[in-house]
């Protein structure tokens, strides 16, 4: 089997209200990259993809005939602190306060979009 460059073999795929939005949100937050966006028309996304570390998103802007759909990812970030810190102050809300745990420092929020997040970080 070749998946495509960039890709791998399991991708999340979000149906959103307000991809470019979100888009914003991620490359503010965690540096992500956008490798490509197809427009169904001045104002809907039909498919755009993001990088973020060595994963690939891909979303949609939702339509009559896919509505958005709840989502929660979890990311492993160099900083949860900082990385929480920053989604707060990008529009996200707090879900979950930074703590440790028996995992690392973990913390959770949810992003303008809906999309909530688990942010994670273990010491060295």
């Amino acid at each position: 089997m070749k998946i495509p460059a960039g890709h791998q073999s399991l991708m999340p795929y979000l149906f959103l209200n307000g991809v470019a939005d979100f888009i914003q949100f991620t490359q503010t937050v965690f540096g992500a990259t956008e490798n490509m966006r197809r427009m169904r028309d001045e104002r809907t996304v039909m498919h755009a993809e993001i990088k973020i570390g060595d994963a690939t998103l891909m979303m949609a802007d939702s339509t009559s005939e896919w509505s958005a759909q709840a989502a929660s990812l979890f990311i492993y970030v160099s900083d949860a602190d900082a990385t929480y810190q920053k989604a707060l102050e990008t529009g996200a809300e707090s879900i979950m306060e930074m703590s440790n745990q028996d995992y690392g420092r973990t913390g959770g929020f949810k992003d303008p979009s809906g999309t909530t997040w688990w942010v994670t970080s273990i010491g060295d």
